[in-house]
């Protein structure tokens, strides 16, 4: 008897949407990697088993435990903006908004955070405050376009991503926060300390990696906010309800035109929250740039890929950052090291056929049911 419980609980398992959509998600990365092998075969056959693992261990490369921790953290540091970014395009998505601006909320929340630190040398939390106010309301202005003059919000996002770009590039572009001759920012470190994000004593459990601060932690918890504003809270069910049928909500008494505003407003914020939790670490400079930040943009894809589940996207983000600081470790006589971004971009691109993976999963799953049910 006990043998038929957990076998009919076992089969209700695989038959669960969840285990459909982790399903989906486990074949896009194992697409991604396969093919990545073969061209890495095709590159060079002999020295592309080991590439691929190499590619696949990231900081497990190394024998040494303080530098495998060391290289965790740094991994964990990058994976920061892109687990915010798919947060973000999540959170609209959710409210029936495809937020394709991300990227340019996210080019503000850079210019904005480094301008403070390094030109007006605020404190922390007052350049992440900052930051994120600023790109709450450069997104909500695709909010307004699309609720008082129905202009669609991916238009709209697309035009701001690159205004957005200039206006940063021309506010860089100032002997107060950036080395003219190289063309990127000053270090934060070397000009305004204080304007660093707090570690908290988080860098001494990966080695001593200085980069390591409370902006892990506060992606996680920004998940788990996020997950329960969408689903616990009469806020998240309006914004739903909008996203789902705007003239349905306002029928049922729904401020329509607010929640669309709102809605941008909160992903435009989560995105410039991205940018200042990266930059105010002092992990990288801003450099003058003729494209926008592909940050934004594969946020987009780490949000499918993480099923639109804000702690599914916690995982996607890992892996797909995992994916690329892997790439630094292969040796360059044999190979580029953007073959990992290759792989990655593989990777991103079959979340699009996800939905697909899943109705073929549910196909099988009904065939086999029927079969037994017979």
């Amino acid at each position: 008897m006990s043998d038929t419980i957990k076998e009919n609980k076992f089969k209700a398992m695989l038959a669960s949407d969840a285990f459909r959509s982790i399903a989906s998600a486990v074949i896009c990365a194992l697409v991604g990697i396969l093919v990545g092998f073969i061209i890495l075969l095709i590159i060079n056959a002999e020295h592309a088993p080991k590439a691929i693992s190499v590619i696949l261990k990231n900081f497990m490369y190394y024998r040494n435990n303080g530098k495998k921790l060391y290289y965790l953290g740094q991994t964990l540091v990058k994976a920061v903006p892109l687990i915010l970014c798919g947060i973000a395009v999540l959170f609209a998505y959710k409210s029936g908004l495809f937020n394709i601006g991300v990227a340019g909320q996210y080019c503000i929340g850079i210019g904005i955070s480094l301008w403070c630190a390094l030109a007006w040398h605020l404190p922390w939390w007052l350049c992440l405050l900052l930051a994120v106010i600023c790109a709450a309301v450069w997104a909500s202005l695709a909010g307004l376009l699309k609720a008082f003059c129905n202009v669609n919000e991916v238009i709209a996002g697309i035009m701001l991503n690159w205004i957005s770009l200039y206006i940063v590039n021309v506010l860089m572009q100032n002997e107060r926060v950036m080395n003219v001759g190289k063309s990127e920012t000053f270090s934060i470190t070397q000009t305004s300390p204080g304007s660093l994000l707090p570690t908290l004593g988080l860098g001494k459990l990966f080695h001593d990696n200085e980069y390591v601060s409370i902006a892990i932690p506060l992606t996680i918890l920004v998940a788990i906010c996020v997950n329960i504003v969408l689903k616990k809270t009469v806020l998240g069910y309006e914004l739903r309800a909008t996203g789902l049928n705007k003239h349905a909500a306002k029928y049922a008494g729904m401020k329509d035109k607010k929640n669309l505003i709102l809605t941008m407003a909160v992903s435009g914020a989560i995105a410039g929250l991205a940018a200042a939790l990266f930059y105010l670490t002092d992990v990288q400079p801003w450099k003058t740039s003729s494209t926008v930040p592909a940050m934004g943009f594969n946020g987009i894809a780490v949000a499918f890929l993480g099923e639109l589940n804000p702690i599914g996207v916690i995982f996607s983000g890992y892996f797909i950052q995992h994916i690329t600081q892997g790439g630094s470790f292969i040796d360059t006589k044999y190979f580029n090291p953007q073959i990992a971004d290759l792989i990655s971009s593989i990777i991103i691109y079959s979340c699009a056929f996800m939905f697909l993976f899943k109705t073929q999963l549910s196909k099988l799953f009904d065939r086999k049911k029927k079969g037994e049910s017979k």
